[in-house]
Protein backbone atom coordinates (compact mmCIF):
# COMPACT_ATOMS: atom_id res chain seq x y z
CA UNK A 1 0.00 0.00 0.00
CA UNK A 2 1.43 3.43 -0.94
CA UNK A 3 1.52 6.23 1.58
CA UNK A 4 -0.14 9.56 0.92
CA UNK A 5 2.44 12.36 0.88
CA UNK A 6 2.26 14.63 3.90
CA UNK A 7 0.82 18.09 3.35
CA UNK A 8 0.82 21.23 5.45
CA UNK A 9 -2.42 22.31 7.09
CA UNK A 10 -3.75 25.52 5.53
CA UNK A 11 -2.71 27.69 8.50
CA UNK A 12 0.87 26.43 8.28
CA UNK A 13 0.88 26.93 4.51
CA UNK A 14 -0.27 30.52 5.03
CA UNK A 15 2.53 31.06 7.55
CA UNK A 16 5.07 29.64 5.10
CA UNK A 17 3.75 31.95 2.38
CA UNK A 18 4.12 34.96 4.66
CA UNK A 19 7.67 33.97 5.62
CA UNK A 20 8.67 33.50 1.98
CA UNK A 21 7.07 36.81 0.96
CA UNK A 22 8.76 38.70 3.80
CA UNK A 23 12.11 37.15 2.92
CA UNK A 24 11.74 38.13 -0.74
CA UNK A 25 10.72 41.67 0.22
CA UNK A 26 13.85 42.01 2.38
CA UNK A 27 16.21 40.90 -0.40
CA UNK A 28 17.78 43.07 -3.07
CA UNK A 29 15.85 42.56 -6.31
CA UNK A 30 18.84 40.92 -8.00
CA UNK A 31 18.89 38.18 -5.31
CA UNK A 32 15.22 37.18 -5.41
CA UNK A 33 15.61 34.57 -8.16
CA UNK A 34 18.65 33.05 -6.47
CA UNK A 35 16.75 32.79 -3.18
CA UNK A 36 13.77 31.12 -4.88
CA UNK A 37 16.02 28.66 -6.72
CA UNK A 38 17.86 27.77 -3.51
CA UNK A 39 14.56 27.40 -1.63
CA UNK A 40 13.18 25.08 -4.32
CA UNK A 41 16.28 22.91 -4.27
CA UNK A 42 16.27 22.74 -0.47
CA UNK A 43 12.61 21.70 -0.43
CA UNK A 44 13.10 19.17 -3.25
CA UNK A 45 15.97 17.65 -1.29
CA UNK A 46 13.72 17.25 1.75
CA UNK A 47 10.87 15.72 -0.29
CA UNK A 48 13.20 13.01 -1.53
CA UNK A 49 10.80 11.71 -4.18
CA UNK A 50 11.59 12.74 -7.78
CA UNK A 51 8.01 12.09 -8.92
CA UNK A 52 6.65 14.42 -6.23
CA UNK A 53 9.19 17.08 -7.17
CA UNK A 54 8.20 16.80 -10.85
CA UNK A 55 4.52 17.03 -9.90
CA UNK A 56 5.18 20.16 -7.85
CA UNK A 57 7.07 21.76 -10.74
CA UNK A 58 4.16 21.02 -13.08
CA UNK A 59 1.67 22.40 -10.56
CA UNK A 60 3.68 25.60 -10.11
CA UNK A 61 3.98 26.06 -13.89
CA UNK A 62 0.21 25.94 -14.43
CA UNK A 63 -1.57 29.15 -15.39
CA UNK A 64 1.54 31.31 -15.65
CA UNK A 65 1.40 34.11 -18.16
CA UNK A 66 4.32 34.18 -20.60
Amino acid sequence: MSETPATLPFADLETAYETIAETIDALPEDRERLFLAKLCLALAHRVGDPAQVDAAISEARENLEA
